[in-house]
């Protein structure tokens, strides 16, 4: 209890308490790096994600769901850095990226 309360008093909600909304505009969109030597080698996928976007649109944490656990490093980084539209409340934004033609 303890600890949701100094969530709550610090302006991040826990992931339980997020809102499923239709998805926020993306402000700023930072595209993952997709490494030359994995792209040569044939090493594609999809990464499955989950942002916890504050109300002021910043990305607070990022869930990963699946993918290759070598491209996961780079989506979330890139997750990270995004920055989405302000909005009334905290939300989870549901994310795929993909690196190379899968």
């Amino acid at each position: 209890m303890l600890a949701l309360a100094l969530c709550l008093l610090g302006g991040f909600v826990p992931a339980l308490f997020a809102q499923k909304a239709k998805p926020r505009k993306i402000i700023s969109d930072v595209k993952p790096t997709y490494p030359a030597t994995l792209k040569s080698r044939g090493i594609e996928g999809k990464v499955h994600l989950t942002a916890i976007v504050l109300p002021n649109g910043t990305v607070a944490a990022v869930e990963v769901h699946g993918g290759n656990p070598i491209l996961v490093e780079n989506a979330v980084k890139a997750i990270k850095s995004r920055v989405y539209a302000p909005g009334p409340t905290q939300t989870e934004e549901d994310i795929i990226l993909n690196f190379g033609d899968k």
